[in-house]
């Protein structure tokens, strides 16, 4: 079973001036939902957003993550949303 807080440590590992807010909405282990913010975001549309994300777990999405409702913030946007 995996766990909001190892996905929560792995992206903010992965992305420069990050905060992510993960929650297990379905308390199972593999249902996820995140708020995360990065520097790291700024210009890139929000796939491409999401593809860090992706990076930064890389096969726990395959294996371990059925799914992740994923919403992302540059760090201006985290503050007026």
């Amino acid at each position: 079973m995996f766990s909001a807080q190892r996905i929560q440590v792995l992206v903010e590992t992965a992305l420069p001036n990050c905060v992510a807010d993960v929650r297990d909405d379905a308390n199972d282990g593999e249902h996820f939902s995140a708020d995360v913010t990065s520097s790291a975001f700024v210009g890139l549309p929000r796939v491409r957003q999401h593809q860090m994300v992706y990076a930064a777990l890389g096969d726990h999405m395959k294996r371990d993550i059925h799914a992740l409702a994923l919403k992302t913030y540059t760090p201006d946007a985290w503050k007026t949303r």
